[in-house]
């Protein structure tokens, strides 16, 4: 029997022998790749956090004890440990457990997370509720070195060392290297370091050092200085010891002895503590660890070879925006690319290539990436910003105060609009219209397919001001793309289907990829002889007010699509300008039924699957449609325009 198989909750792991934990690490791995290559996951940091995880559940008491970890891309292998084990095969499957942490999911799961560098604050908030309700239990934030990119981990660490609370802070650095005899080293000194004998001796030392009159505090310090430089790590040592926290590390974050010991330790120790670790991303299967970046987060792969089982048949909405984005910088040296962290993720870790000295990933800084570009168009240049649509709303206020009032033409695009799948709520784009449609002077534009998405990507960056194109995850239509794509008029819509010359019975308004299964929804009302016109919207600000007042003309029903939550959407948009042009006379009466995302976060599932939960597919659209419809137009007179039987 494996020994993972004996473990249903944290406590069993205090069963087995330590010799024997080497073993369980490589089950541990072993199982997540087994579900990771067959389901897709992320991959190389949770293998490169398997006996950092095991040392923290054997050495603490969770849930008593709070683990609170940042995103949760490494807690894969605390998902196995923690009652999980059985359900792991569901893992970012529709009504499965999360790909990230989840309070709802489990107990052991104590902040849900799916945005980098929230650990240390959360944490902190965990140690003050802790220490007001006179509660007895450890706090542990891990955080990985790609989350120290985000400044929100350093306003934390400045907050957390202040207050001097007792709070433990793991900094997994799977990025970092360091020689063999330097990290033994290290690691044998950090085992004396942290123990009770030295803890209790600097302790004694510093007070002493603290009372002698005038050359104390100097001599203090000097001894502080004195310990670093025997453990090599001046630099990040008294960085972190600066902030106010007691530094031990770096430790090899594969060595279970020293990760047991350490913890075991640092248990004894008050104040602020961090504990710096060395790790390798993608450790214990070398194609993760030879090519990390790949293996962060991976669709389904050939365990054998680490070769993806499906390869795009389309060209994606991500590839076409990079390759757009290239052909025009070719001809306009003023342009340059900003994503924060995700360089392969939006596409531009090809425009790097290209231009390197044009191309500036900030790290998991969305907020200074977008300042950064209202400094670079305040000056001259054309950036344009590319950053996932749950990511960009961590910049809002940058959004607003430094680019929109200012008017400073910056390009925004909003890589993974929509529903983007199995990382679930936490990535879901269905907040940009509503977060952006309220700006002053910014356009907002979402293409029906690629070739409109080069269209608009030619036309932003003609504008003098902000601009935002919103476009979805995954694979265009396969619509042919032109050579040189020509620019669109701003705020200005097209009619797809339908005569305007003609009486229609509903018209389908659709705004991005709600475009083409508007159409598909069109002609099977038609076959139910209900008269559908569709019009793609483009624009989500400004709105085509001359083309929906023509629409009006025609027909009393509109419905609105959109794959935006409902609140403060593209439906809401349309309803406004009708509810005006209303008011100035220019139409009268018209029915609204709007589809998109209900008020609700939408779980992780296949983006089919959301689409047809949601309503947002052919099928459901044209059900909705046509009872929409049948409350307007008698049996009789669908009889007569040759209506099919069996309708739903």
């Amino acid at each position: 029997m494996r020994l993972l198989d004996q473990i249903n909750e944290p406590k069993d792991l205090k069963n087995i022998p330590r010799e024997a934990l080497p073993q369980l690490a490589r089950e541990i791995r072993e199982k997540i790749l087994e579900v990771v290559a067959a389901k897709g996951g992320h991959l190389g940091a949770s293998l490169g956090a398997v006996e950092l995880t095991i040392a923290l559940h054997t050495v603490f008491d969770a849930p008593q004890d709070r683990f609170v970890w940042d995103t949760g891309h490494q807690a894969y292998p605390h998902k196995l440990l923690t009652g999980r084990r059985d359900l792991f095969q569901t893992l970012r499957q529709y009504q499965g457990i999360s790909g990230f942490l989840s309070r709802a999911e489990s107990p052991y799961d104590t902040f849900g997370a799916g945005h980098a560098g929230t650990s240390i604050s959360a944490a902190l908030g965990m140690v003050e509720a802790r220490d007001h309700q006179n509660g007895k239990y450890h706090v542990i934030a891990v955080i990985g070195d790609g989350s120290m990119t985000a400044g929100m981990a350093y306003e934390a660490l400045n907050h957390a060392g202040a207050l001097k609370r007792d709070l433990i802070v793991v900094l997994n650095d799977n990025e970092m290297s360091i020689s063999k005899n330097v990290g033994a080293f290290s690691a044998y000194l950090n085992r004396i370091i942290t123990g009770p004998l030295y803890t209790k001796v600097r302790s004694e030392t510093a007070h002493l050092l603290k009372n002698i009159p005038k050359i104390g505090e100097p001599m203090l310090k000097a001894a502080k200085r004195a310990e670093e430089s025997v453990k090599g790590l001046i630099t990040p040592g008294l960085l972190f010891e600066e902030l106010g926290f007691r530094y031990i590390g770096p430790i090899d974050g594969h060595r279970l002895d020293h990760l047991l010991t350490t913890f075991e330790n640092i248990k004894q120790l008050d104040g602020p503590l961090l504990v710096h670790l060395i790790t390798k991303k993608g450790k214990g299967y070398t194609p993760a660890e030879v090519d990390p970046a790949a293996f962060h987060g991976t669709s389904a792969f050939d365990l054998s070879t680490g070769v993806a089982k499906k390869k795009a048949a389309l060209p994606t909405y991500t590839g076409v925006f990079a390759s757009s984005l290239i052909k025009l910088a070719k001809n306009d040296p003023k342009i340059v690319a900003i994503t924060a962290a995700m360089p392969e993720g939006t596409g531009l870790s090809k425009f790097g290539k290209e231009f390197p000295d044009r191309f500036y990933d900030v790290g998991i800084a969305e907020q200074h990436g977008v300042t950064l570009a209202a400094g670079m168009a305040a000056d001259g240049l054309r950036p344009v910003v590319a950053i996932y649509s749950t990511f960009l709303q961590r910049a809002y206020d940058q959004i607003i105060h430094d680019v929109a009032l200012q008017n400073l033409p910056v390009v925004f695009c909003l890589d993974r609009a929509g529903l983007v799948g199995e990382d679930g709520p936490t990535h879901n784009g269905v907040f940009d219209i509503a977060y952006l449609r309220a700006i002053p002077n910014l356009i907002l534009m979402a293409p029906k397919d690629e070739n409109e998405l080069q269209q608009m990507l030619a036309t932003a960056l003609q504008q003098p001001g902000p601009v935002a194109i919103r476009y979805p995850r995954g694979e265009g239509m396969g619509v042919p793309l032109d050579e040189k794509p020509a620019a669109l008029a701003i705020g200005k819509g097209e009619i797809l289907k339908g005569d305007l010359s003609e009486e229609w019975d509903v018209a389908l308004v659709a705004l991005g990829s709600m475009v083409y299964p508007a159409m598909a929804a069109a002609s099977l009302l038609e076959a139910e002889g209900i008269v559908a016109g569709v019009a793609n919207a483009r624009f989500a600000k400004p709105i085509d007010r001359d083309l929906i007042v023509s629409i009006t003309s025609r027909c009393r029903k509109i419905v609105t699509l959109e794959e935006h939550a409902l609140p403060g959407g593209f439906g809401e948009a349309v309803l406004a300008v009708l509810e005006e042009e209303k008011a100035a006379g220019r139409i009268s009466q018209v029915e609204v039924r709007r589809i998109g995302i209900p008020d609700q976060f939408i779980e992780q599932g296949s983006q089919k699957i959301l689409r047809e939960k949601t309503g947002l597919d052919a099928e459901h659209i044209f059900a909705s449609a046509l009872d929409f419809c049948k409350e307007g137009i008698s049996a009789s007179t669908l009889d007569a325009r040759g209506r099919t039987s069996g309708t739903p």
